[in-house]
């Protein structure tokens, strides 16, 4: 029996891993900012422990781990779900939006593996699961302050995985494309106050798609939920895990632009060397 500890439990990917895992005969540490939304999504279960946890606020982090470990005696998996989105060009951001999605999306994550952290590398074993995006990988127009937060998230994580790595401490960042969950609902998404119309035709443009995109996606949260599951019982997990056609489809691409981009501007790149001999 795995002992998980999940983020953002009430609902979408959070709440879904959380079934699993508990059908699945492991125990669950499923925390939100109202521990009763979590119940009132899983039910009543001797596995489940329900933890207030707002995860911009480090010592509510410390006492959510120190709750579970009281409770089950370690943690096994940290799945770092928490977070929002932000729509609109990187100028329309206000100060308060960017200000707000950094405290959830890159130190609210920070808190909760700092505080998580002592007790897996006691037990020299455990799986951290941060829950970036295709977009942590490859940015676009109208998300570029969402997609700076997972960038953030995965910077962090490659570091993590190096620095844990010794102690028997697994690291994997998971990159979901466009699944049928809430994420493009207002609970899910804030939509910047501003709007300007010079961006109508990129990031606007990007407005009016997500709008008509959501509870449309590609993506099965189901099957999602169940290849995290999997995943965490894995003996050799990925750095990264891409989830989804669309997300496969954009590292491609992307990798094959930077590919081009590099063969084109090689000679400019490495002339800037000293001199051999210098």
């Amino acid at each position: 029996m795995k002992t998980w500890f999940i983020t953002g439990a009430s609902r979408g990917f959070g709440a879904l891993v959380a079934k699993l895992a508990l059908e699945e005969g492991d125990a669950v540490v499923a925390t939100a900012r109202e521990p009763q939304s979590v119940t009132a999504a899983l039910g009543e279960h001797p596995n489940l422990l329900a933890v207030a946890l707002d995860v911009t606020d480090e010592s509510q982090a410390l006492v959510a781990v120190d709750l579970a470990i009281k409770r089950f005696g370690r943690i096994d998996v940290l799945l770092n779900n928490a977070g929002f989105g932000l729509l609109g060009a990187v100028e329309e951001a206000t100060s308060a939006e960017i200000e707000a999605l950094y405290r959830t999306n890159v130190f609210g994550l920070l808190n909760v593996t700092r505080a998580v952290l002592p007790h897996m590398r006691a037990a020299r074993s455990g799986r951290i699961l941060n829950i970036s995006s295709i977009g942590g990988y490859r940015s676009g127009a109208g998300f570029g302050v969402y997609c700076s937060t997972k960038f953030a998230v995965e910077g962090l994580s490659e570091a993590l995985a190096a620095e844990l790595e010794p102690m028997g401490i697994k690291v994997t960042i998971i990159e979901p494309g466009y699944f049928r969950t809430d994420f493009l609902d207002a609970r899910s998404l804030s939509v910047s106050t501003s709007r300007i119309a010079d961006y109508d035709g990129t990031a606007g443009l990007v407005r009016e798609h997500a709008a008509g995109l959501s509870h449309r996606q590609p993506g099965d949260p189901a099957k999602l939920a169940k290849a995290i599951v999997t995943l965490a019982g894995s003996t050799n997990p990925p750095l990264r895990m891409p989830y989804g056609s669309d997300t496969v489809a954009a590292i491609e691409a992307k990798n094959a632009f930077v590919a081009g981009e590099l063969a084109q501007w090689r000679e400019v790149s490495v002339s800037t060397d000293f001199a051999v001999g210098a």
